[in-house]
């Protein structure tokens, strides 16, 4: 009779026990559901505002395959003379070598992309245009927004977005 009497306390226990596992798993799932949602609104804000910060969807750079990249290296590297800073009597130089990211699926490079050494003479005009504005100083803390500014000026040049990048891969001052 006592191993009857175990076996229904027994019994009861995991009766009360699956009910309280049932109770408990209702509350936590309805308060995971409300963090979850929680979680997604603030990363959707996150999101927002990033995007926002990055401008308009012009200005978000379109990611280029590597296989559809090309590159074209000016042949030369170029010494560029700088802009004199304030209270500095000294000419100081830059010696650079610069190197062009060329789509190959833009309509502008059929055009012009298969033989830019025509043209490289133009190109390194504007670069030393562009780079002989700036001071010593500017040019080492602003190196970005330079090439931005070449970039810039060498779509216009071609009045294509076939060069989508410039990059200096040796950049030196004296």
């Amino acid at each position: 009779m006592k191993k009857n009497m175990i076996s229904i306390i027994i019994l009861a226990l995991l009766v009360v026990n699956i009910v309280l596992t049932a109770i408990m798993m209702f509350s936590v799932t309805s308060a995971s559901k409300k963090t979850a949602a929680l979680v997604d609104n603030i990363a959707t804000a996150l999101d927002l505002e990033l995007t926002a910060r990055n401008g308009d969807e012009e200005e978000a750079e379109a990611v280029i395959p590597m296989t559809d990249t090309e590159t074209y290296q000016i042949s030369e590297s170029m010494t560029i003379p700088l802009k004199a800073s304030e209270g500095d009597d000294k000419a100081h130089y830059c010696l650079v070598s610069v190197t062009l990211s060329i789509n190959t699926k833009d309509e502008g490079y059929k055009t012009y992309g298969s033989d830019l050494s025509a043209q490289e003479s133009l190109i390194k005009s504007e670069i030393n245009n562009i780079i002989s504005s700036y001071t010593m100083e500017e040019v080492r803390d602003n190196q970005e927004q330079i090439r931005q500014e070449i970039l810039e000026k060498v779509q216009t040049m071609f009045d294509s977005e076939f060069i989508y990048n410039v990059s200096f891969s040796d950049i030196m001052f004296q």
